[in-house]
């Protein structure tokens, strides 16, 4: 049996993110959209609302303990403002989570800290490849061992922040298997594109395809645990983020709909425009329950949500 009524902590930090999304980041997003950049001051506001720092326990500079539940609840109110911002915000999460959940202890005392404790930095990951095929369980990406190093080789796209980041996590085939490695800010080989790529809808935040000659690090950057774990939270935020979106495009159209007249009715009384915002909502309201129940999953390690059918897909 479970519920997700939300505790009086996760209303707290939700209403919070909601009343930035729509006051903060709504406003702005048309104008960070066509200048192709967001105003520090916005994601430093954002930052400071500490979503990503109530996931991470105080023994490494945060100030809770890890909630895929809570973190679904925030990442959709962050995304319903504007998800090139929503993205931004939580850019660092996708260096410090996976140290969370599959690191060793000695780098979570090490690497948690000073991107939890500061302000926000450029702390990120790679994952995805440019290519049609892209499975994040058989990367092209390799990981070779040599001597008391490993050696990474490939490309990687969609890297937000890429071009300034202090670290950031590369995943490449090792044994075989999916594995993260922590890649310092200027190691010999690590290749940013100097253009930044182009999606619509995400033009105000920063992303750089990756390449990685011969990279090499030492072999206590490789974080030991089963990406499994990291797969399955970043399927569930990203899932949350897309209904964030979709609510907010669910609301417009409906608001449209009851103020726009047509040959004197509101659109919204047309029977086929009614059925359409139903079938909306409904569909919005699926995938939520999924989302949240995938979340639900994760927390109470009731199975590996990573390996069910992949109705939580990545972006690609």
């Amino acid at each position: 049996m479970y519920s997700f009524e939300p505790s009086e902590e996760q209303k707290m930090l939700i209403d919070a993110v909601s009343r930035y999304a729509t006051s903060d980041l709504r406003p702005a997003a048309h104008d960070a959209e066509e200048n192709k950049e967001l105003p520090p001051k916005l994601i430093s506001k954002g930052w400071e609302l500490g979503v990503l720092q109530a996931s991470i326990p105080e023994a490494y500079g945060g100030f809770g303990e890890r909630s895929a539940v809570t973190g679904v609840l925030a990442a959709e109110a962050m995304a319903y403002g504007d998800l090139a911002g929503a993205l931004a915000i939580g850019t660092p999460g996708l260096f410090a989570l996976p140290v969370l959940l599959i690191g060793s202890e000695e780098q979570k005392k090490q690497y948690l800290p000073p991107v939890i404790e500061a302000d926000w930095r450029a702390y990120t990951a790679a994952l995805l490849e440019p290519s049609f095929d892209f499975d994040p369980n058989d990367l092209k990406t390799a990981a070779t061992v040599n001597g008391d190093d490993y050696v990474l080789k490939g490309e990687k796209t969609f890297v937000p922040f890429a071009a300034n980041a202090e670290a950031m996590i590369v995943y490449a085939k090792l044994d075989g298997k999916t594995a993260g490695f922590i890649v310092p800010k200027g190691a010999a080989g690590l290749k940013v594109g100097e253009e930044r790529e182009k999606y619509l809808g995400l033009n105000a935040l920063p992303f750089y395809k990756v390449t990685l000659e011969a990279v090499k690090v030492p072999k206590a950057n490789l974080l030991p645990g089963d990406f499994a774990a990291v797969l399955a939270a970043s399927r569930v935020a990203m899932a949350a983020m897309a209904i964030g979106v979709a609510k907010a495009a669910f609301d417009y159209s409906r608001d449209y709909a009851k103020e726009r007249d047509v040959f004197g009715v509101k659109v919204a009384q047309k029977q086929a425009i009614a059925f359409m915002l139903a079938e909306m909502r409904t569909e919005i309201e699926a995938i939520r329950l999924l989302t949240w129940e995938a979340a639900w999953m994760i927390d109470a390690n009731k199975e590996d949500v990573a390996n069910r059918p992949t109705w939580l897909p990545l972006a690609r």
